[in-house]
């Protein structure tokens, strides 16, 4: 999830574990904690782009790094926060809890986290997008309501319990409602139109968790559709080639084959004014009602000392703006 939104959850694990202790202290170093996993992002920056990729919600996601590093972290605030009634096993406890509830809120975005790191498990439930108000706005309102109050007020304790539970109902019982709901809305559709396909992926869309997105996989090609939870119009799926053969030369190449494997096999290759693109499939294109528009997350290939690059195309801004028009208009249904 965004940065925002890992630390109201820091935030608010930290007020919840050692809030009646320390106040607002707990939510401070909550805070910080949410926000740790994710400087796995700088660590990319020394590395090439395929590896930098690998890494992110990696090793910092996982139950080892919580385990491991809560301790630590714990041992530094109990030095800063000498004069504190809490305990080194206090801080600990804390860290604890905001390092792993943030992977644990991860597991359920596209991109997911390897949760269990060493192994190559990567958990992506694709309930949710990586920026969603609904989750984040009314969490981040009972924690400015819990801060209100003394640390040892029963309203304190109870706001932000209430913050915990509403964001909890959300993530955890409304969004995998809609997720099956919608399933199987691309299902009926898909035998409607009698489309064989051999495997189906759907995930929310931008900034809701109303207007959903499925990838379907045929021998040929992939298929891709949208529907709104508002939707009184049949699905349309279009089709979008895989153009494998554009990568023949380049079946065997290592690094190529990392790219398939963190794409979890939802990739198409394209080609531009010459060049070579890698196109993950997962986090769909730019627009939402432009079936040509580029792919958010495509990549340029190229050969650099005998050895296979990548390089992520670069965004403009002009691309957003165009974007959230039409993404607000075709979330009010078809």
């Amino acid at each position: 999830m965004d940065s925002v939104t890992q630390i109201v959850l820091g935030a608010a694990v930290g007020e919840a574990v050692l809030g009646k202790k320390v106040g607002k202290k707990a939510i401070l170093y909550g805070a910080i904690a949410g926000t740790i996993p994710d400087l796995d992002t700088l660590v990319g920056n020394f590395f090439d782009t395929i590896t930098a990729i690998e890494i992110h919600r990696g090793f910092s996601h996982s139950i080892v790094f919580a385990v491991l590093f809560a301790p630590i972290f714990g041992w530094i605030i109990s030095k800063i926060e000498s004069n504190s009634e809490a305990t080194w096993k206090n801080w600990s406890w804390l860290m604890f809890w905001g390092l792993f509830t943030h992977p644990l809120l991860d597991a359920h975005t596209t991109w997911g986290t390897q949760l269990f790191w060493p192994f190559d498990l990567r958990l992506a439930y694709k309930n949710i997008f990586v920026i969603d108000p609904l989750y984040t706005l009314p969490f981040l309102f009972f924690l400015i309501m819990a801060m209100r109050f003394n640390r040892t007020d029963p309203k304190r304790r109870k706001y932000n319990r209430l913050g915990l539970i509403v964001s909890s109902i959300y993530l955890l019982v409304i969004t995998p409602a809609l997720k099956f709901y919608t399933f199987q809305k691309f299902e009926a559709a898909l035998e409607e139109q009698n489309i064989t396909y051999e495997r189906m992926d759907t995930r929310p869309t931008p900034l809701n968790s109303i207007l959903w997105t499925a990838n379907i996989e045929t021998d040929e090609s992939f298929l891709i559709g949208n529907y709104s939870v508002f939707d009184t119009q049949p699905i349309d799926f279009y089709t979008v080639p895989k153009n494998y053969d554009l990568a023949a030369d380049l079946a065997d190449d290592p690094n190529l084959n990392r790219l398939i494997q963190i794409s979890d096999g939802w990739y198409t290759f394209s080609e531009k004014n010459g060049d070579l693109y890698f196109n993950d499939l997962r986090f769909g294109n730019m627009d939402i009602e432009d079936p040509d528009s580029e792919f958010i997350f495509s990549y340029k290939l190229a050969e650099e000392h005998g050895e296979l690059t990548a390089t992520e195309t670069e965004k403009e801004m002009t691309d957003a703006k165009n974007f959230l028009p039409r993404l607000w208009a075709r979330i009010l249904g078809n």
